[in-house]
């Protein structure tokens, strides 16, 4: 497969070497060795400790001249080694320089130095007391120092930016910098830097790394940008403290990977950040060129180091985990604790709907499939929480030309089973009637099973249903879904594509399977309608509106519009990031080409898991894109009130997406075939 630097990745570590206080040449040996690790592993910035190469806790050994010395040796050995290695080295040393000592990050990269980044904020309570030995950032008098020979930029304010990777800007703070109000990293961010790094000391004391870990994870999440984290570990002095060697690397407020805390051998953490789709994020979010207007004379000061930056041959094979269900969390507690927050955020909608409209009846359709069996039980607890009786909740079920048994009578059974007001009616009638006043073959009996034949059924049901609401005042509930709102496969207009609230219009079809199993699991509606949801889940998808001999559909949906696995993972990564067809089509090939790597959800039987060769995956994305860009959006333009559930997006014209009705597909799909494979 290509190389992630290609799609838009950058691998980046945060180091923690063995350190020796107050002996720079065993720091440098062992910074270069994890430096060399790094850089076979193909990463591109690689972050270690504050004070790294003189040691943190050496107190006033600091102002020994012999030290600041023996600092310089061993950086220059650092600087040398480098010209052989791959990544961007951020380490940690104390700098003399206009008559003063600097905490500083020095940036090093292949056999120079780029610049060197003093300490804003110098720690002076408790057990700090680095203003006995430092000057702070503020104190600098010029913007360039001196060091092993050359003039190099000097101050908080330098950008790290890679010239073979433009997403790649790299910005550099120390410790108590991201303890502070403002953090430099924060101005830094809207200055364009994508990835902010942390050099830390930081003594461990109770409870202070979960501290240390929500600091990392909330500036990575307010700058929108990737944070690397690494604090002193194994051999710094223990006089008074002590240390964990913390290491994180987070993006956009997760946690990518973290290291062993105590760890008895040196570390190397390492996570491949998705630095183009933070860049696609900071577009879309409003506040951020808000901010950058308002600190527009402080960031156009700030200066832009670049240096040149080529990946390996080759390049690294992206190791980060691509969900194969990007709306369904792998691991069981945050599922559950997903599922049932947007459970809850779809009967919160409908009760607050039905409250408004002053209405206390439900009127729902009923087929026995995926997404009205959701839809039903949403409404079934809505009106629970309003105190009002499950028997308002007026279900119809309506066989047509091809409803098969079985659904049928899962419909059925679900209704007894949930205690609602249940009624059948036989729409064959009135859709004959429809196919002869239009003079379709398919009323003098020719199996005529085309567009038409079907959308007069499905017509022909939501024309019901609205009377119905008309006769008993009643709202009724949609239970399209947003998998087929993204495919078109929806009948438009009066038929599955409208109601008058539509509680799954943005629920991909992937989590509405999770939803039904949550509902099992967690005995939501008793064992009787468990055991009709699991019945519902073991059904094939189908529109069940073609007859056959054998009471099954001609051909199930997924035959037509591609597996709602794949499409709910393009549609995920389309909608949310605005990715280009090749980058989808590379994440869904690194997600979905062998079926025993990576995480399935442990609700999926063994014998429904999958793989997809590139062909598989590169013809249904076509598909998709096709449907999604060219087909569809009218259908969109003109959906029913529906509650938003996650950040995964909805399709809502209201909401977060907005497209033309008679636009094309053309671009998105020239951008496919030009992948190469």
């Amino acid at each position: 497969m290509a190389s992630l630097y290609d799609h838009g990745y950058a691998r980046l570590a945060a180091a923690v070497p063995e350190v020796r206080p107050a002996d720079p040449a065993f720091n440098a040996e062992r910074t270069l060795a994890l430096a060399r690790r790094a850089s076979d592993d193909g990463a591109a910035v690689v972050v270690f400790p504050e004070l790294g190469i003189s040691g943190y806790a050496i107190d006033d050994l600091l102002h020994q001249r012999a030290l600041q010395e023996a600092v310089l040796l061993a950086l220059a050995d650092i600087v040398q080694a480098s010209a052989e290695l791959v990544p961007l080295l951020l380490v940690g040393a104390p700098l003399r320089t206009e008559q003063g000592l600097f905490n500083a990050a020095v940036a090093v990269h292949r056999g120079h130095v780029l610049g060197v980044v003093p300490k804003s904020f110098l720690p002076e309570y408790r057990e700090y007391y680095e203003k006995r030995q430092f000057r702070a950032a503020r104190d600098r008098v010029r913007d360039e120092l001196t060091l092993l020979g050359s003039r190099v930029p000097f101050g908080p304010d330098l950008l790290f930016t890679a010239d073979g990777l433009p997403e790649l800007i790299v910005h550099a703070e120390i410790c108590e910098d991201l303890w502070s109000p403002v953090p430099p990293s924060s101005l830094a961010a809207l200055a364009g830097a994508t990835v902010l790094a942390n050099l830390s000391a930081s003594n461990i004391t109770i409870g202070k790394a979960d501290h240390r870990r929500l600091l990392c994870r909330s500036q990575s999440s307010r700058a929108v940008a990737a944070h690397v984290f690494a604090a002193a570990g194994d051999g710094e002095s223990t006089t008074d403290l002590a240390w964990d060697g913390q290491a994180l690397v987070c993006e956009h407020g997760a946690v990518l990977a973290e290291g062993e805390r105590f760890a008895t051998e040196e570390q190397l953490v390492v996570a491949d950040v998705d630095l183009e789709a933070l860049v696609a994020e900071r577009a879309r979010i409003s506040s951020i060129g808000d901010a950058i207007h308002d600190h527009r004379a402080q960031l156009a000061t700030m200066r832009r180091v670049p240096f040149a930056f080529a990946p390996p041959a080759g390049g690294p094979v992206l190791r980060r985990t691509v969900e194969r269900f990007p709306y369904v969390p792998a691991d069981a507690r945050r599922r559950a604790e997903r599922c049932e927050e947007v459970y809850n955020i779809q009967v919160r909608g409908l009760q607050t709907r039905l409250r408004a409209t002053s209405l206390d009846k439900l009127v729902i359709g009923v087929s026995g499939g995926l997404d009205s069996t959701h839809a039903l039980i949403v409404a079934a607890r809505a009106m629970d929480r309003l105190g009002l009786p499950r028997a308002n909740v007026l279900a119809y079920t309506m066989p047509g030309f091809a409803t098969s048994g079985h659904t049928l009578h899962s419909a059925h059974r679900l209704m007894e089973a949930l205690g609602v007001s249940a009624t059948e009616i036989d729409i064959r009638p009135s859709a004959e009637q429809m196919l002869r006043d239009i003079g379709h073959p398919a009323a003098d009996g020719e199996p005529a099973y085309d567009v038409t034949y079907e959308n007069v059924q499905a017509g022909e049901r939501t024309s019901h249903l609205f009377r119905l609401a008309n006769l008993h005042g009643g709202l009724v509930v949609g239970t399209g879904d947003l998998s087929e709102l993204a495919l078109g496969w929806a009948t438009y207009g009066v038929g599955d594509h409208m109601s008058h609230y539509a509680v799954n219009a943005s629920v991909p079809k992937t989590l509405i399977q999770f939803l039904l199993r949550w509902a099992i699991d967690s005995g939501q509606f008793g064992e009787d309608a468990g055991a009709v949801l699991q019945t519902v889940l073991d059904t094939e998808i189908s529109p069940e509106l073609v007859p056959t001999q054998d009471d099954k559909p001609v051909a199930a949906s997924e035959s037509v519009v591609g597996p709602y696995e794949l499409a709910d993972f393009f549609l995920f990564h389309t909608l949310r990031h605005g990715m280009a067809p090749s980058r989808v089509l590379y994440l869904a090939e690194h997600a979905w080409r062998d079926r025993d790597a990576g995480v399935w959800p442990d609700l999926i039987p063994d014998e429904r898991r999958t793989a997809y060769t590139r062909e598989e995956l590169e013809r249904w994305l076509g598909v998709f894109l096709d449907r999604f860009f060219r087909t569809s959006q009218f259908k969109r333009s003109a959906i029913p009130n529906a509650p938003k559930v996650g950040s995964g997006g909805s399709l809502s014209p209201r909401g977060d997406w907005r497209a033309p009705s008679d636009g094309t597909a053309r671009a998105w799909l020239d951008e496919l075939r030009s992948t190469a494979p």
